[in-house]
């Protein structure tokens, strides 16, 4: 283990809770990375698969889901700083499917039951979520606009879906047939505003998402194993997926993510390693700089990580209760706002999907954590989540 910043006993504590998940059959393996003050710590334990004897390796390749909102996100800033975007225009210009909304009286009352949106959806609203849709907590079927989501095939309303055969284009052409949820700029509802931001992002760059992605995000950062889908060459370090009850959920040769999808997903759909998602992050702590150049301005990652909610918005939300007590938004990461817990220090920022990921940066204390499995959980209520984060932050206990 590595000296340093990073004491070695307080380490090996971490190492020992998370090896505790592994030998009680939560999980088959896990991947944490520790960096802080340059000083980086990678632990490798356990097997890619349940009942496996292929181990966990630094490299191997996950399913970051909602990680990929952060990459989205910084890929829009790039574009407002070369005024190919403007954060408060409206995404009628490139968006036109998106213009002239309608809006629903009621969450649960008729599709035809609508009023004029107040506004145009502006970029803004999709990089905080306020655009009018997004999630609804609860069984997927129950009020009119979720049944017609579901007969549409519309992604981007729950668990990612590599298999979808859309096009971006005709993803955006069915979301546009149905009237928005909330008013714009109005309400925080979780995930779709970064699906639609992958179609922005290829219609303002006139490159496909994933093109634009690797040519101004991983190549510059090394991110070599990251992308919409993993080659031939590297499906063997691929983990298996798993659901909340240790059901496989996406294997590896036949793996949704074995092939290009027909819509890269801006907002669940990357696969990524700890190393690879290490390089983003410490980007964003970097304030945009890796080691050669910048990848984003100061003044873009500074908003970003900057708290967008008003209070209103933060209590009218129908995400997990007290959620935003301690926390807000900014453009696709999560900040903390409040103590309230051995790790919840103000000014931290990240986020975590909910295939077994998780990543924070945190100014003050010059870290970047990073935690890698493959079990489906909610992280808000994770103990795996919640013991890895409690035992980073005593790791690094001057």
């Amino acid at each position: 283990m590595s000296r340093g910043a990073l004491s070695e006993n307080r380490l090996r504590r971490l190492h020992d809770v998370m090896a505790g998940y592994i030998e009680r059959g939560d999980v088959p393996g896990i991947v944490t990375l520790v960096s802080r003050r340059g000083d980086v710590h990678v632990d490798a334990i356990g097997t890619k698969a349940l009942g496996g004897h292929d181990p966990m390796r630094r490299d191997t390749i996950f399913r970051i889901t909602s990680m990929t909102k952060p990459i989205t996100a910084a890929a829009t800033m790039i574009l407002v700083e070369e005024c190919k975007l403007r954060l408060d225009e409206p995404v009628d210009r490139l968006l036109p499917e998106l213009a002239n909304r309608t809006v629903l009286k009621r969450l649960d009352g008729p599709l035809d039951d609508t009023v004029a949106a107040d506004r145009s959806i502006t970029v803004r609203d999709l990089l905080t979520f306020r655009l009018g849709y997004g999630l609804i907590w609860g069984p997927p079927d129950v009020y009119p606009i979720q049944q017609a989501i579901g007969e549409l095939a519309i992604v981007g309303f729950g668990p990612p879906n590599q298999s979808t055969p859309h096009s971006p284009d005709e993803w955006m052409r069915r979301l546009g047939t149905l009237p928005l949820m909330q008013q714009p700029g109005t309400t925080w509802m979780y995930n779709t505003g970064s699906y639609v931001l992958g179609v922005l992002i290829a219609r303002a760059s006139g490159q496909p998402l994933e093109t634009f992605l690797r040519e101004r995000i991983f190549e510059p950062l090394g991110m070599n194993d990251t992308g919409f889908s993993v080659p031939a060459s590297k499906l063997d370090r691929l983990a298996t997926s798993y659901g909340i009850d240790l059901e496989p959920s996406d294997g590896v040769e036949n793996s949704q993510w074995s092939r290009p999808p027909a819509f890269p997903d801006g907002g669940a759909g990357l696969v990524s390693t700890v190393d690879d998602y290490l390089a983003f992050g410490r980007m964003m702590l970097d304030k945009g700089r890796n080691a050669t150049e910048r990848i984003l301005s100061r003044s873009s990652v500074d908003t970003m990580t900057t708290d967008q909610l008003t209070p209103e918005q933060k209590t009218t939300t129908s995400f997990f209760p007290g959620f935003f007590d301690s926390r807000g938004w900014g453009f696709g990461v999560c900040v903390i706002t409040r103590r309230d817990d051995l790790a919840a220090v103000p000014g931290r920022f990240g986020w975590d999907g909910g295939y077994g990921t998780s990543w924070w940066s945190d100014p003050a204390e010059d870290l970047v954590a990073i935690l890698m499995t493959q079990r489906a959980a909610f992280p808000q209520t994770s103990p795996l989540y919640l013991d890895f984060w409690t035992s980073v932050y005593q790791a690094i206990d001057d």
